[in-house]
């Protein structure tokens, strides 16, 4: 089912047609009664009933909100104009919001693409674009929001790590956009059956769960200094090489390869310890080949 728009006059102007119709039927009903005629009397009595029937489609729409028209159980369109309205005589009109929301999940456990427990919410935008989808392809279309949104959510953090030591990985952590717009896209495809729009998803809540976090934040850590410590060495490594290349080529000097170990072992020692270095002068001569 999609939304029509529903046949409408102004209300204002449907206001002064029906004065003017009362009016008339007055005249008529007072002179069929004075005159004794019953044409007018009868002519008078149906312009009040016309009047009184007419009246009964009145409706106001207030702004950012639709009236659906049922007419005896038949959808016969939307009022999404705001203003005062005369519509179908005796038609239902049932309203329905068309102002953004927002709708915040419960946190929820999820495991994510590693198996890790980990608590995960987000807040959902969104609004009504097809009133006749919402309310009748679906029963109540807050609920359906809600658990398609918890549903998404669960899948979505399924589908990626919650953090990684790899730039190349896309994780919930470290890529909380695009997880966001993939959340998105996804819960747009499951809403769109109930008439409604997302306008944008975010995440407002991630962490490990309370019975991982002490160990998680352990392991973290051990990865961040294994890391630091791989980028110190490589450092190291070229520093000591250039420092050796300088040395033999701007001196001429050419090490034996027990001097060089033990020029290399120095310097390597004195840029990866996190400590102060003790230096040690050799009073001794260099020997060289």
């Amino acid at each position: 089912m999609k939304e029509k728009k529903a046949v409408y006059v102004n209300g204002y102007l449907g206001l002064v047609g029906l004065i003017i119709l009362v009016g008339a039927g007055a005249v008529l009903f007072y002179l069929g009664m004075t005159n004794s005629s019953t044409f007018a009397t009868v002519i008078g009595f149906i312009f009040f009933f016309i009047a009184l029937i007419l009246l009964s489609s009145a409706t106001v729409v207030s702004p950012n909100q639709a009236k659906v028209i049922l007419f005896f159980g038949q959808y016969i369109g939307t009022i999404r104009e705001s203003g005062f309205f005369l519509t179908v005589p005796f038609a239902q009109k049932i309203s329905i919001s068309l102002k953004v929301r927002n709708f915040n999940s419960s946190v929820l456990k999820v495991n994510d693409l590693d198996g890790n427990p980990i608590e995960i919410s987000a807040v959902v935008v969104f609004k009504v674009v097809d009133t006749a989808k919402a309310l009748f392809d679906v029963a109540y279309y807050h609920d359906f929001v809600e658990i398609q949104s918890e549903t998404a959510i669960r899948h979505i953090a399924s589908q990626y790590p919650y953090d990684t030591f790899n730039d190349d990985d896309l994780t919930l952590r470290g890529n909380t956009t695009a997880v966001s717009d993939e959340l998105a896209q996804e819960l747009q495809e499951r809403l769109s059956v109930a008439g409604v729009e997302v306008i944008e998803t975010r995440l407002n809540h991630l962490a490990y769960a309370t019975e991982i976090a002490s160990a998680m934040l352990q392991r973290q850590q051990a990865k961040a200094i294994l890391s630091a410590r791989q980028t110190i060495v490589e450092g190291a490594v070229t520093m000591t090489q250039m420092a050796l290349e300088q040395i033999e080529e701007g001196q001429e000097i050419n090490f034996t390869d027990d001097r060089k170990v033990q020029l290399i072992n120095n310097l390597l020692v004195s840029i990866i310890t996190d400590k102060g270095t003790q230096p040690v002068i050799n009073t001794g001569s260099l020997q060289e080949k």
